[in-house]
């Protein structure tokens, strides 16, 4: 994008910055990630320009007010959970959106597959996972599986794959999407036909309460990871006005953030998995609260709250 074009787009907001105090310390700091990212890429390609000096010079005076009292003011990290990834979110809902859409879809796949094909719930689960859980199921114990091994060594082992799994899903982004696409089908898949098994069996009211204890955290996360990738893709695939470089070094920006922000989510639900799904025999309100609650959070965080910072960040 040439410079000109670059402030022409730009200026009334940055002038808007410097003249009208910030409402509150969310929007003082909303509008600091936005001035910061747009100093990144003014010295990136426009070095040494009055442009970036311009921002530079805003962006520090925005600096000394955003940290003038560090007791009133979040720390850094917490201003990139509080600010940075909202925005991510509040920007790329269209992406984000394909991802939940596709997610659904392949998903109903999975449980029609399973339906229709006797074999397909053991090409995608397997033979050992089957062959054991219908031996719980005639136990009376159709999640036992969930309380082999230790805690500690099923949190990290589940922790390491599930954010394995995110970081690939993200990552095939730059595969045009293609990857991503691919990733959230065979893990849809899996998801319809490991719900379908439990129905089958008549057991499916056990296993909701049980699975989706961590799964209301997990598969959100794995959804969200895949709008990360398809952040990646998009900035390939529609560069808009920019060079497809300028471009994807934009999406990429975003699509970090985004994947940066799942990890703690994953970890969580890989908690709750290790530690507390294993207690099948909880009471009922219990895992309903547990899993409401993370529902609740998924929903406010990921839904309610982007649009609120986004509104913040705004000029008026």
């Amino acid at each position: 994008m040439r410079e000109a074009v670059f402030l022409r787009q730009n200026q009334e907001r940055w002038q808007q910055y410097d003249a009208r105090p910030p409402a509150t310390p969310d929007e003082l700091a909303a509008r600091f990630v936005a001035l910061t990212d747009d100093l990144a890429y003014a010295q990136t390609f426009y070095p040494g320009s009055d442009t970036a000096a311009y921002l530079n010079a805003l962006a520090g005076r925005l600096h000394q007010s955003l940290y003038r009292n560090k007791a009133e003011q979040p720390r850094r990290i917490a201003q990139f959970w509080a600010v940075e990834v909202p925005l991510v979110v509040a920007r790329h809902q269209v992406a984000l959106a394909w991802a939940m859409g596709l997610f659904v879809l392949f998903t109903a796949l999975g449980v029609l597959s399973a339906a229709y094909d006797a074999d397909f719930l053991r090409v995608v689960l397997g033979d050992d996972y089957v062959n054991q859980t219908l031996a719980n199921i005639r136990r009376g114990d159709p999640m036992a599986i969930y309380k082999s091994g230790g805690s500690a060594a099923m949190f990290v082992g589940i922790a390491a794959n599930n954010l394995l799994v995110a970081l690939r899903t993200f990552a095939l982004g730059l595969t045009l999407g293609l990857g991503t696409l691919y990733s959230l089908f065979a893990n849809g898949l899996m998801l319809g036909a490991f719900q379908y098994f439990f129905y089958q069996q008549h057991v499916l009211l056990p296993s909701l309460l049980t699975i989706w204890i961590h799964g209301t955290l997990e598969i959100p996360s794995i959804v969200l990871a895949g709008g990360a990738g398809f952040i990646l893709g998009g900035g390939l695939l529609f560069p808009g006005t920019y060079s497809r470089r300028e471009s994807l070094a934009r999406a990429a920006r975003d699509a970090v953030k985004l994947a940066l922000g799942l990890v703690p989510i994953i970890v969580v639900a890989a908690f709750l998995e290790g530690f507390v799904t294993r207690h099948t025999e909880m009471p009922l309100a219990l895992s309903l609260s547990i899993i409401g609650g993370s529902a609740a959070f998924m929903g406010w965080y990921f839904g309610v709250y982007p649009r609120r910072v986004q509104r913040l960040a705004r000029p008026a």
